[in-house]
């Protein structure tokens, strides 16, 4: 059934008789179902996230049935060509890149945020889950490329691109140390990506969009998703412990510059490649 939605979504046939504001609505409305199917991995797993109650399911810990679903997802992903294996590689990087900085932030030395509740699957005081929040991601991104046939415009240098991604990833270990560089590195990924456009397909015609606010509009909707988990108890920061109150707004930034780091390991995913456009120096 997916597959067939997959291929009806793909379908960029000319349609000669759409114009003005039946145009408008049918793009919309197929934004909105792509958008949708891209963030099937994200819908999965945040749904079992708010479904599954804190006490466990029969006799299971909650983040061990987190793990369990997550993994069931995956696994059915994958079985249903839904996602390939070499997307599966990558899907994997990012929960592996999400878990080691989780293990950082919760060590007891930092402490920024903390799970809780009891796992049997817990190393290091982070729920093997964890790095599945990070992994969905990856997968949204992954699927939304495909699904809008995304071209990218006017990308920087790859060297440059990977410099500042590493960066992102490296100040959010050292800023703990050395100080916080996170408006200086988004300051120089503003000067990266201001002539960067993402051209995307809705429907049978090219639109496009400024880089730049693709990052900050992912970023703002992981921000909601992090408010809705730490609501239900997933993780909670310091000043959560007492009573619940909304994530900082500063943390739309740090989610946002992760999109940045997230976004040039699938750009540098071979078969994508050829769809990136960068300026010969």
């Amino acid at each position: 059934m997916l597959a067939a939605l997959d291929h009806h979504l793909l379908d960029d046939s000319a349609r000669a008789g759409l114009r003005g504001w039946p145009r408008f609505a049918m793009e919309f409305l197929y934004f909105g179902v792509k958008e949708a199917r891209a963030c099937l991995f994200v819908g999965l797993f945040f749904g079992a996230v708010l479904l599954v109650p804190r006490a466990g399911v029969l006799g299971l810990p909650r983040y061990d049935a987190l793990l369990v679903l997550a993994l069931a997802i995956q696994a059915w992903m994958v079985w249903s060509g839904l996602e390939s294996w070499d997307e599966l590689k990558a899907v994997s990087l990012f929960h592996l890149v999400g878990f080691a900085l989780e293990v950082f932030k919760v060590s007891g030395s930092i402490q920024s945020w903390s799970y809780p509740d009891f796992a049997y699957t817990k190393l290091w005081g982070v729920p093997l889950f964890s790095g599945f929040m990070y992994a969905s991601i990856g997968s949204y991104i992954i699927q939304a490329w495909r699904l809008f046939d995304l071209r990218i415009r006017h990308h920087p240098p790859y060297w440059m691109a990977v410099l500042i991604a590493v960066l992102i990833y490296v100040n959010f270990f050292t800023h703990h140390y050395f100080g916080d560089y996170r408006w200086y590195l988004a300051a120089c990924a503003l000067g990266l990506y201001a002539r960067t456009t993402v051209m995307f397909r809705p429907l049978d015609r090219e639109r496009r969009m400024p880089m730049l606010l693709a990052f900050v509009l992912i970023g703002f909707f992981i921000w909601l998703a992090e408010n809705i988990s730490t609501f239900w108890g997933v993780w909670r920061y310091p000043n959560q412990l007492g009573a619940w109150s909304v994530v900082h707004v500063g943390k739309w930034s740090s989610w946002s510059l992760l999109v940045v780091m997230t976004f040039t390991i699938v750009a540098h995913l071979k078969h994508i490649k050829a769809s990136i456009h960068v300026p010969e120096q």
